[in-house]
């Protein structure tokens, strides 16, 4: 029996992108913020000249998944992180958007077979959103560590003698 599961250590190799949506961005941008902090202090180079990292900033959620797909498809990525935040508001916008960014996101992940992180926010209200943006606790932070898990996984697998 073969027991394979992602590490936190072996990850300075990892290419990654982040996708992030502009619309309420004084949510996204703290999750930006938590997760840049967690990929530099787990070994990944952050710095503006970065060769281990790029940031994509798109109009809002809906977007997130087309541009995750064109990211992973350049095939320049180990893994793909999408931040954003949706917030309900008094039409079913938010239910569409929810739907579709979901939706969209595992679909693309599961096409290209490069891990897509759902990093987005749905909440009810601002202040929920603002809680899980760093009030309380930075869910960048998390999505982040869910990103280098899942990098250092799917590298396991690409290596291991598994029966095939």
């Amino acid at each position: 029996m073969a027991t394979i599961e992602g590490r936190f250590t072996e990850i300075s190799t990892l290419r990654i992108a982040v996708v992030v949506a502009r619309f309420n961005d004084l949510v996204t941008s703290k999750l930006l913020t938590g997760c840049l902090d967690c990929l530099e202090r787990h070994g990944i180079d952050t710095s503006e000249n970065s060769s281990q990292l790029d940031i994509a900033w798109v109009p809002g959620s809906f977007e997130l998944p087309l541009v995750a797909q064109q990211l992973a498809r350049k095939g320049s990525y180990q893994v793909i992180i999408t931040l954003g935040a949706v917030i309900r508001g008094d039409t079913p916008h938010f239910d569409v958007v929810v739907a579709e960014s979901s939706k969209g996101i595992a679909s693309v992940s599961r096409e290209t077979g490069i891990p897509i992180i759902f990093g987005v926010l749905t909440t009810d209200n601002m202040q929920q959103a603002l809680e899980r943006a760093g009030i309380k606790n930075n869910c960048g932070w998390n999505f982040a560590l869910q990103a280098l898990e899942m990098g250092s996984l799917m590298g396991e697998i690409e290596s291991s003698k598994l029966a095939r």
